[in-house]
Order: C-alpha cells, then structure tokens, then sequence
C-alpha cells in the first residue's frame, strides 16, 4: 500500500464496500502502532471477503475507552490489560502480532543506523539531563561521528498510549532514576519535550525539526525512509532493528504466564534481541452485545492469523508463532459465547 502513513496521518482505516456498509463490516479503535499492517491486511481482506473494516487509529487508551463504551467491535492495545481489569470489564484478550519501537532523529549528515544509543543515555535524553547531540555521553558511543551542538528537540507522545506504555517500561528497566521520577504507564508526565498524537504525529514532527528525536513502531520510520538508530541491548551488543531481532527478543516467551498472554517483551536477554520489542493485543467481550459482529471480527483475526505472515513481514512486523494462534484460537471457542450460551467461534 503506497499510501499508508497518508492514510495513517487521517488517523482511521476505511475499507468498505457499500453493500456490506453498516451491516457488516467490522468496526475498532485503538492503537497506532500496527495501524500500517491493519490497515494492509483490512484492504486484502475486503478484496477477499467483500467485509470492509472501519479502525480509528486513536492510541491505546482510546481504544480501551471505546471497547469499554461498547461503542467498537473490538478495541486495541499495545499495553495488556491485566487479569483482574479483563474480568472487571468481561473481556477476552489476545496478541495480535509483535514489532519494535525505534528511536528516530533527524541530524543532518546522519542516516539510519549510523547513531548507536543505550538505554541509559536515551532515559536521560528525555529526562532532560541530555540537551545536545555533542554530549558525552552520545559521543562516548558514537566516537566517529561528527556530532553538532544543536539542542536536542525531544518529541513523545502526548495521547494514551501503548507504545508510550512499552518505551517507558523499558526506560524504567534501564533507568532507576527514570522509573522513579516519571514511571511505566500509557501516559506520563515528561519532563521535558513537545506532545505529538500517535505514531503518526511523533513521525510527522520527527520528520520536519531539525534536532530532533522521538520514538515510533518501526513500520512508520521503515516507510517513510526515517533515520533510525541501533540500540546498545541488554547483553551489551550493538543491534539494529529489524524482523530478526524482534523475533530473538520474543523467542523465549511464554505467553501463557500472563493472563491474557500480556507478556511485556522489553529488556529481553540474547545476544540479538531489540530491547523495545513489543506485541500489540485486541480487546473482545467474553459475551459481546452484537455477537455477528464478533464473530466476523474473529473471522478476520483468524484470516490475518492464517494468511497476513508474509504482508506482517514485509513491514518488518513479526507473526505469531502458530503455538500461540492455537491457543489463542481455542481461548475464542471456550470463551466468547452468545446471549444463549453458544460459542462465536467454532474455527475455521
């Protein structure tokens, strides 16, 4: 799709037929960071199936907010609800597919993968104790390049956020003093930096100051040809973001230690993991109000499961192993039923 990160700007994935419009096609909100392969899959999906989806790309909390409203099908999250929250509010959750947050700049002379960060140096850029891209510490890691004085211009989100809630979490893991003094949460206070709404718009004003740096799934550097650095990771090894590295870093989860397989990926030990490895989840009623509409959203879910690997990679996204989609799949036969008690989902 050309016309993604034009799309994802408007902020809202619209595929629909006007035969299917309102009686069937699939309505969510929620989370910016798969928005470009959601999008990519609902386009496939509608040429497939003639059922359009309608997702607005609000940022986690929005999406939680409108699940929880009863206002979309289906809401989505980067950050996991725990188990007392699912069973508070009747929800089901499920991973939906994994990527990584990269850090993006915009230096002149500098291109993707030349500037290598760590965790300690990146908690202290946006704690403010880091103001110029000459500072010692980027320079101590960085000892060949030509570093200018300017100003570090620092972009965060300003929207509840999972993507917030996943870069954070890692800041806290590497940072005690960022944990702290700003904490782990979908929204925090920055200390310093200017607010930016989604994916979309941290990548958007990234793109258009000099001197800056902010933070995004990297589908949205990776098509807007944004410069990207490496990361200094947990077992003290350079590495640079792609497929490889976030399959490394979620290699060894076990995602049925979480209610909800809510299992954080961040900080992940190996050699060749990327330290913000992330999944993205999707947020179902047990016993939802519109059972057809469920059950066509879990139809979908289960064709992008099926069939949208290749299309996940191509945007460096990283499926879920077929371990987890069987599991995930049998969550859906034994848990979301209908007002009579029959389940949604019998498989496909």
């Amino acid at each position: 799709m050309k016309a993604i990160f034009n799309l994802a700007l408007a902020g809202l994935i619209t595929v629909a037929g006007a035969s299917a419009a309102g009686a069937t096609d699939i309505s969510g909100a929620g989370a910016t960071f798969p928005y470009p392969i959601y999008a990519k899959w609902a386009e496939a999906y509608k040429a497939k199936s003639g059922i359009g989806m309608n997702y607005q790309s609000i940022g986690s909390g929005g999406g939680i907010k409108q699940i929880k409203a009863k206002t979309v099908t289906f809401g989505a999250s980067d950050a996991p609800l725990k188990g007392d929250d699912l069973k508070s509010a009747g929800l089901i959750q499920f991973p939906m597919v994994m990527g990584g947050i990269v850090p993006v700049v915009n230096l002149d002379g500098v291109n993707a993968g030349d500037l290598v960060l760590d965790g300690t140096t990146l908690a202290d850029i946006y704690l403010g104790k880091i103001t110029n891209w000459d500072d010692g510490a980027i320079a101590k890691l960085n000892p060949n390049a030509k570093l200018p004085h300017d100003a570090i211009a620092v972009v965060e989100r300003s929207d509840g956020s999972g993507t917030t809630f996943n870069f954070t979490y890692y800041l806290g893991d590497v940072s005690p003093e960022w944990k702290s003094k700003v904490g782990v949460d979908k929204s925090v206070q920055w200390p310093v930096g200017i607010g930016a709404k989604g994916n979309e718009g941290v990548a958007s004003n990234v793109a258009n100051t000099k001197g800056s740096i902010g933070y995004v799934e990297y589908a949205y550097a990776l098509q807007n040809k944004m410069t990207y650095t490496r990361m200094i990771n947990k077992a003290g090894k350079t590495v640079t973001p792609k497929a490889e590295t976030f399959q490394a870093a979620a290699a060894n989860a076990d995602w049925n230690s979480q209610p909800g397989y809510g299992v954080i990926l961040a900080n992940q030990a190996g050699d060749n993991s990327w330290p913000m490895t992330a999944a993205t989840w999707i947020l179902v009623y047990a016993q939802p109000q519109d059972a057809a509409a469920t059950g066509e959203a879990l139809k979908f879910f289960d064709w992008a499961y099926k069939n949208g690997a290749k299309m996940a990679e191509e945007l460096a996204y990283v499926p879920m192993p077929d371990s987890v989609v069987a599991d995930v799949e049998k969550t859906w036969a034994s848990e979301i039923r209908d007002a009579d008690g029959k389940p949604i989902f019998a498989g496909m």
